[in-house]
């Protein structure tokens, strides 16, 4: 087979593998006539619109959540290997660390963590 045909035939098999996938949904759904303006929350109204904003305040909360998820996505993999490198890891975990509580006492001084 030469690279065309390889790759047509590779196309026509997604193809058919994503209509047999749609073919199924459409043959195994409760109902044929789904309500569209129904939001997921076990069928109540919803109270606001899907496209509201958010207030400004969640912008805060979202960047000490990611520095929070940042510190444990790097300390899970330096646990691992902490005792093959030495006192070096240990110190670099803690400058690490320690960056990041700066910038916790940082969004804390301008008052990120209070609701009122």
């Amino acid at each position: 087979m030469s690279g065309f045909t390889s790759a047509l035939t590779l196309t026509g098999v997604a193809l058919l593998a994503v209509a047999g996938v749609y073919g199924a949904a459409r043959a195994l759904r409760v109902s044929p006539d789904p309500v569209p303006a129904q939001p997921f929350g076990s069928g109540r109204e919803p109270v606001e619109h899907a496209v509201s904003r958010f207030h400004v305040r969640w912008y805060t909360v979202t960047m000490i959540f990611l520095a929070f998820d940042m510190e444990m996505v790097f300390m899970y993999p330096w646990t691992l290997v902490v005792s093959a490198m030495g006192t070096g890891a240990v110190v670099e975990m803690f400058v690490f660390l320690a960056v990041l509580l700066t910038g916790v006492v940082y969004a804390w001084r301008e008052g990120a963590l209070r609701w009122t």
